[in-house]
């Protein structure tokens, strides 16, 4: 940005704070200060890792309530034949709870839930831990739920609190829902494991104590600033010796709260840019979704009809998408298309692939592109049930050789081959390095006349150099012919022999990868890993996620229910993507479960995949038709059975047709094409926003400045505010960023409407103007903090929040 150049060259002679080590910044706890911060978080971690855990005596402190004979105390002990060994509540609502304390603090990291002998109705499908030093003052520690079988189950605890280690001595277990429904909750049996050394525990508890008075001391620091009380603030910070923030933060405080010196400000904010401070927060910033609607056609104005069903693949090099087939509500289409992103042109390669050589008109197909040898893999198609039982139809297999326009049928039969059946709705991706093809889920077309039940494929492999099909795991949710694959999920009880070499493959896992239909499966070459999450099984929705490690054979269930976990609801034919270099997955919504009911959702989440963290960037719940009538240029309408590619060289995202879910008109589809990117500022627009907050903030300072000697040359006070807004405001205003631009024209109204100004105070009010710019700024001052990292600025939270009503 250019302005960002000019304004850092501008500032270079005018430099406020010299700081002689260029990593100063991010070394700010190097003075007194820092150093009784750094030892409080040092807390020995490396002996929390190493001290061997051991089960916690506790007692039932308190609960909500409990049911008949089913007392707290049993939760003490295991004994899982015994129908009355629990605890039971006496209701079914969110108030119920259960209290332990242990009889002094504890470092508690693991938590085991025994069960009874057999599934329970009364077993929590999800529930949330809290703990705390005493009993009033708690946060929350796990969220998630058990599994409703027969096997104990074991959760990590957290144990870490802004880098300290955090001791307890209650643990408050709070149930939210039962498998079933309006049952009251039941906990069998209940072990806590952890650290109770005494002499480790009391250097804990000491530097967490000294860390609560730092901050309490920090809180109290924030308060009486905000307030203008400075004379107490600085006796404060005098008395204790605790500073509030970095010392360029106090500097920026004082030249824009206490000063009203901007242009020293402004120099603060280039050397913060300077000194890399703003990077943290252009890395970590939430993704910020931007639509495009691509209008494209082909030589003869035509483009891909609406449908829904249909499938697309993105070959990156080349620059273009193909999309073949789909549903258009009254039947199945055979038509191919091919996308070029650089011309932003459609081409129709085949108005019928069937006559083409290639594969029937079809939808719920899969389509994967193979960059090695530039074709494209064909499987698949739904087929009505009658139509099954009057035809049976075989499952068919195609490639297409994107650089030569030519089909080719690999199988007739695929299931004769050992690959799959005919299925419908299933995953497939390609292993580009090793060339072979995987193929998970979906649903059998079923021959059976005598019934209509729903059964799933499992997981192969294709070979695509020796033309051979692999069963590696049959439906893990039934009778599997061949034993499912190891599973190490770090939430549960892993049963796995390390001593055994066969152990991948000859060992049965408790909870099994189940088959399934509408879910995502992504490919990562890096780590030669599948990611298996979502879909629907019979009438439940999924929200569970695995990797599958390819080299390693095996399954690792990375989240049994991640709608628990601040994810997306449980639901199906969402689509997905894969960032392999930021290691993130992008899901856009369709159809979803929602406090039981069914509904098609416009929502983009964006799951990392070291974090294990779920980040939700947007979700618009409006079911209008009116209203996205009025947005249909602006931003997808919500849809399920669309299709979504990622070109990862320009992180871009491609969203073709689907079905809207309408109601009224069930064969309505869709035939939009979007284009969607995810944009975080970079350090440079984060400079130019802060300098845009303070240069608003001069601006409406101009504008109340001495009111009784501009109240008798009202115009020319206003010419003055309108060439410092024409000047110095206008080029900062980003005009990408509607509301940027919306609260820029508001100023600009605000300004220009009135010859006396809207911004004047009356004489009346002058003995209040000083505070109101006070607050101004401080709100001003505020704003700049959102794009500074937590360990230099002032706590986030309120001191009037401590406070509680009783």
């Amino acid at each position: 940005m250019n302005y960002v150049k000019e304004l850092e060259k501008s500032h270079d002679e005018n430099r406020v704070i010299p700081i002689k080590e260029k990593n100063s910044i991010h070394n700010y706890y190097n003075n007194e200060l820092s150093e009784r911060l750094r030892s409080v978080k040092k807390v020995n971690g490396h002996l929390i890792d190493t001290m061997t855990t051991i089960p916690l005596p506790f007692d039932v402190y308190s609960y909500s309530s409990h049911s008949g004979t089913y007392h707290p105390h049993h939760i003490t002990e295991n004994k899982p034949s015994e129908q009355a060994s629990r605890w039971s509540s006496g209701t079914h609502d969110q108030d119920q709870f259960i209290c332990l304390r242990f009889s002094s603090p504890v470092v508690a990291s693991k938590i085991t839930f025994g069960k009874f002998h057999r599934a329970h109705v009364c077993n929590l499908k999800e529930f949330k831990i809290y703990g705390g030093f005493n009993h009033d003052n708690m946060m929350e520690l796990l969220h998630t739920g058990l599994k409703n079988d027969t096997e104990p189950e074991t959760f990590d605890l957290r144990i870490h609190f802004h880098g300290l280690v955090f001791p307890i001595q209650y643990l408050k277990i709070v149930p939210l829902s039962t498998f079933g429904a309006n049952f009251n909750y039941s906990i069998w049996y209940i072990q806590v494991q952890g650290i109770q050394d005494h002499d480790l525990l009391k250097k804990i508890v000491t530097q967490y104590q000294r860390y609560q008075e730092i901050q309490t001391t920090r809180l109290c620091l924030k308060h009486f600033r905000q307030r203008n009380m400075m004379h107490i603030f600085r006796l404060l910070q005098e008395r204790t010796k605790v500073e509030l923030e970095h010392p360029l933060l106090t500097e920026l405080h004082s030249q824009l709260v206490m000063n009203g010196d901007f242009d020293g400000t402004e120099r603060l904010l280039t050397q913060l840019l300077r000194q890399g401070v703003f990077q943290h927060y252009a890395k970590n910033a939430p993704y910020k979704a931007t639509w495009h609607r691509i209008w494209a056609t082909n030589q003869d104005g035509d483009s891909p009809c609406p449908r829904g069903g249909h499938q697309m693949c993105i070959d990156i090099i080349g620059r273009r998408i193909y999309l073949l087939g789909g549903w258009d509500g009254h039947k199945d289409l055979s038509d191919f298309w091919c996308y070029d992103i650089q011309a932003d042109q459609w081409n129709l390669l085949s108005a019928d692939t069937l006559e083409d050589g290639g594969p029937s008109p079809r939808s719920c197909h899969k389509i994967s592109f193979d960059p090695k040898s530039r074709s494209i893999f064909v499987l698949g198609k739904y087929v009505e049930y009658q139509t099954a039982q009057d035809h049976r139809l075989e499952s068919d297999f195609y490639r297409y050789f994107c650089d030569h326009n030519k089909w080719m049928k690999i199988s007739d039969n695929t299931a004769k081959e050992k690959g799959p059946g005919l299925i419908f709705d299933h995953q497939m991706c390609v292993d580009e390095e090793g060339q072979i093809l995987y193929v998970f889920g979906g649903r059998k077309v079923n021959y059976e006349s005598t019934t209509t039940m729903h059964t799933y494929s499992g997981l192969y492999s294709y070979n695509i150099g020796t033309n051979t099909w692999r069963l590696i795991q049959a439906d893990g949710g039934g009778n599997s012919p061949i034993p499912t694959v190891t599973n190490t999920t770090p939430t549960s009880v892993s049963s796995t022999n390390k001593n055994d070499s066969e152990s991948c493959i000859e060992t049965s896992i408790k909870t099994t990868m189940k088959s399934r239909v509408g879910h995502s499966m992504l490919f990562d070459p890096l780590t030669r890993h599948l990611y298996i999450f979502a879909g629907q099984r019979v009438k439940d929705y999924l929200s569970d996620l695995f990797a599958y490690s390819i080299d390693a054979n095996q399954v690792t269930e990375l989240s049994q229910d991640y709608s628990k976990e601040a994810g997306p609801d449980a639901g199906y034919t969402q689509r997905a993507t894969i960032d392999i270099e930021k290691k993130e997955i992008y899901v856009l919504s369709g159809y979803l479960q929602n406090q039981g009911c069914d509904v098609v959702k416009s929502g983009l989440w964006v799951y990392s995949i070291e974090q294990n963290r779920w980040t939700k960037v947007y979700q618009n719940e409006n079911r209008d038709p009116d209203y996205w009538k009025r947005m249909k240029h602006v931003e997808p309408c919500p849809r399920f059975a669309h299709q979504m590619v990622y070109d990862q060289s320009t992180n871009t995202q491609y969203i073709f047709g689907g079905n809207p879910g309408d109601r009224e008109c069930a064969n309505k589809r869709l035939d939009d094409f979007w284009q969607l990117r995810l944009v975080r500022p970079d350090p440079d627009d984060i400079l130019r926003r802060s300098i845009y907050l303070v240069r608003m903030q001069q601006l409406k300072e101009k504008c109340i400045n001495h009111p009784i000697s501009s109240i008798d040359d009202p115009a020319t006070h206003t010419l003055d505010a309108l060439d410092y807004l024409r000047s110095k405001l206008t080029p900062l205003v980003n005009h990408d960023n509607p509301e940027e631009v919306h609260e820029f024209r508001q100023l600009c109204a605000r300004l220009c409407l009135s010859p006396e100004n809207a911004f004047f105070s009356t004489l009346d009010e002058c003995k209040d103007l000083e505070q109101d710019i006070f607050s101004q700024r401080n709100q001003v001052f505020e704003g700049l903090l959102e794009y500074i990292p937590d360990e230099m600025k002032e706590p986030t939270e309120q001191l009037l929040d401590v406070v509680k009503l009783v």
